[in-house]
This record gives structure tokens, C-alpha cells and sequence, in this order.
């Protein structure tokens, strides 16, 4: 091929915005040549001599590890990211503690004596291997897998057992208002309000459609009242609301001290409600309870990680799959360092 033609699909792939398959139509050039020149590029910006991967360019202070499905779900790989930045940093199959080693092996003790915090989920391995190689470390759990786990292991069977327990007792009435309240339930109260505001000033949930018969549907009002009446209606749900109130007021403090006393409250509410599920989630605000507490010091979540690991199913979507790991690694890495431009102007003209 020309120099102009290899150029050129080199320009196209540097995008991230075109698969191999839109990359081959473009240039007349067969799918697996494509996939050869973006292998190429990409060992030359983020590997030494194709055989090691770049050191980071930059120092990070603050760093977040999560795992991500590997082919159709079978298998699993872990990235380590910069939080500051969105660059990954590392990224290998398995999600153990031998990532994590072999990521300090990677980078040095030196550069890891500058990482202040580590941001991740509730995985017991990421947080012993960082802090057995680097006990200057702070771990933080993750914010929103607390609430995920409340909402999921508490909330869900803890409505689904109450419905239950009043089927059997008869009240037909009050187990029929519990259906469909999911969503109620694990909602903020300042969400439940939103929502009635906006169907107060009629916002509209879908415009509809005369040529598919589809009638316009509009918010309608209630949020806050139908839950409420569950409230009202329920010990054990009434519980519910008064651990998330203060849960949502304990990850606003700032002081570590202060924190821990907000979540030593959390667990003697739930653990004398006698209840299984509340119980659980107890213990586990207790074993995890220094890495909950050092977010009021480091206010850093893996909210990030979770927004790559969408980018990495939209790219292992597009791409129908990648079989082959060194390639699509390299290109998560890629991805992830190619700027996002919400909403871009249709015509690049200058102010």
C-alpha cells in the first residue's frame, strides 16, 4: 500500500471512533491488515520495543482499581487507573492479588511512595495486596457499593419478605401496595421530590407518535406521598429510610472521627432490628470500617472506573468481541486517554 493510504487509516484509527470493520470500508483494506496497523500504532505510543508496556507519564496521587467482564463473562481483568487523569495505568487478566503486585513491580515502591489513596469496591484481595507492598496507603470503599449492597441485599429481600409475611397474614391490601416499589424504595427522597416536581410543571416522557400509534406519556405525581404511606405503613421499611438518611449524612462529614461515629450509629440500628438482612449489612459496615471512614479525608469514589468499564463494553460491543487480549488492552489504554468532546459543534469554525 501507498504511505498516504497507511497514513490514512492510521489518522482514521487514532480517532477511536471507527471499529476495524468501518476503517477497512473506508480504505478498500482488508479487516486484518487494519487490525495490523492499529497493533503497530499502538505498540509504538504505549509499549518499549513492543515487548514492555510505557511507564505512566505522569505521577498520580490518588489511584482506582475495578475489574471488568472478559470474553462473554467467562473470565475477568483488572484496571488500575489514575484518577486524576482517567488514564489506565495497568491492566491484566484476573482479578487477585497478583495484579496488584505485578502493577508496583511495574511501576516502582519509589513512584507508589508519591500514591496517596486507592479507590475501590469491596474486594478484599486489591486492598491487602496494596497495603501488604505499600502499607503508607489509605483505601477507600467506594460510596456507591455500600449503597448498591444496602439497596441490594437490604432493601430488595427486605421488601419482598414483608410482602410475603402479609400475604400470609391476610392483608392482601398492604401486600399489594409493596408491589412496584422498588424503585421508591431505594430512591433519595430528594429524587422522589424532583420527579413530582417535574410532573407538577408536566414534563414529558416520551413525545409519542400518530404514525406508530404511540399515545404521549407525561410524569405523573405521587413520588413522594406513596412512599410516605409505606413508611407509615412499616417498621422495618421506616428503618430503611432512617439508615439511608444517615448514610447520605455521614458521607458528607469531613472529619474521620466524626464519620466513624455516624457509621458505629448505622450499625447498632441495623444490628438491633433483629432482622437478617439489616443484621448483614451491619457486619459489613464493621469490616470494612476504616476504608469507609478515610472518605471524609480523601473524597474519591470509582466512579470513574465504572464510566470506563461502560467505554469497555460499548468497544468489546462494536468490535463483536476481541480474542485477542494483547489488542484490546492496548486499546482500552488508548481509549482511555483519547479526550471526550460532549456534544461537538457540527462545523470546527473558530470563535
Amino acid at each position: 500500500m501507498t504511505a498516504e493510504l497507511y497514513n490514512y487509516a492510521r489518522d482514521l484509527l487514532a480517532r477511536g471512533t471507527y471499529t476495524l470493520k468501518e476503517v477497512a470500508e473506508l480504505t478498500g483494506l482488508g479487516r486484518n491488515t487494519v487490525k495490523d496497523i492499529d497493533l503497530q500504532r499502538l505498540k509504538e505510543k504505549y509499549t518499549i520495543d513492543g515487548e514492555k508496556l510505557a511507564k505512566p507519564e505522569k505521577q498520580a496521587v490518588f489511584l482506582g482499581i475495578d475489574e471488568f467482564k472478559l470474553h462473554n463473562g467467562h473470565k475477568y481483568a483488572t484496571h488500575i487507573t489514575d484518577l486524576h487523569t482517567g488514564h489506565i495505568l495497568w491492566i491484566q487478566a484476573g482479578k487477585k492479588k497478583q495484579v496488584v503486585y505485578d502493577f508496583i513491580d511495574f511501576v516502582g515502591l519509589d513512584w507508589m511512595k508519591e500514591v496517596k489513596a486507592v479507590a475501590c469496591d469491596m474486594n478484599s484481595d486489591f486492598q491487602e495486596a496494596f497495603l501488604e507492598k505499600c502499607p503508607h496507603l489509605k483505601i477507600v470503599f467506594d460510596h456507591f457499593h455500600i449503597i448498591k449492597n444496602f439497596n441490594e441485599k437490604v432493601v430488595a429481600p427486605v421488601r419482598i419478605a414483608e410482602q410475603k409475611r402479609l400475604m400470609e397474614a391476610g392483608d392482601t391490601e398492604a401486600a399489594e401496595s409493596l408491589k412496584h416499589t422498588k424503585y421508591i424504595l431505594t430512591s433519595k427522597r430528594t429524587t422522589l421530590q424532583r420527579k413530582d416536581q417535574e410532573a407538577r410543571e408536566g414534563r414529558i416522557i416520551s413525545k409519542g407518535s400518530t404514525l406508530f400509534k404511540e399515545e404521549q406519556r407525561v410524569r405523573k405525581e405521587g413520588y413522594e406521598a406513596k412512599y410516605d404511606a409505606l413508611l407509615e405503613e412499616n417498621k422495618l421499611l421506616f428503618t430503611i429510610d432512617l439508615i439511608k438518611e444517615k448514610l447520605d449524612n455521614a458521607y458528607k462529614l469531613t472529619d474521620p472521627v466524626k464519620m466513624g461515629t455516624a457509621i458505629a450509629d448505622i450499625v447498632w440500628d441495623c444490628m438491633h432490628t433483629g432482622n437478617e438482612h439489616f443484621e448483614w449489612f451491619g457486619r459489613l459496615l464493621m469490616n470494612h470500617h476504616d476504608g469507609i471512614i478515610t472518605y471524609a479525608v480523601y473524597h474519591i469514589s470509582t466512579g470513574k472506573m465504572e464510566g470506563i468499564n461502560n467505554k469497555i463494553k460499548t468497544i468489546r460491543r462494536q468490535g463483536y468481541g476481541y480474542p485477542d487480549d494483547e489488542y484490546f488492552f492496548l486499546k482500552l489504554i488508548d481509549m482511555s486517554r483519547v479526550d471526550y468532546v460532549r456534544n461537538p459543534k457540527s462545523h470546527k469554525f473558530c470563535d
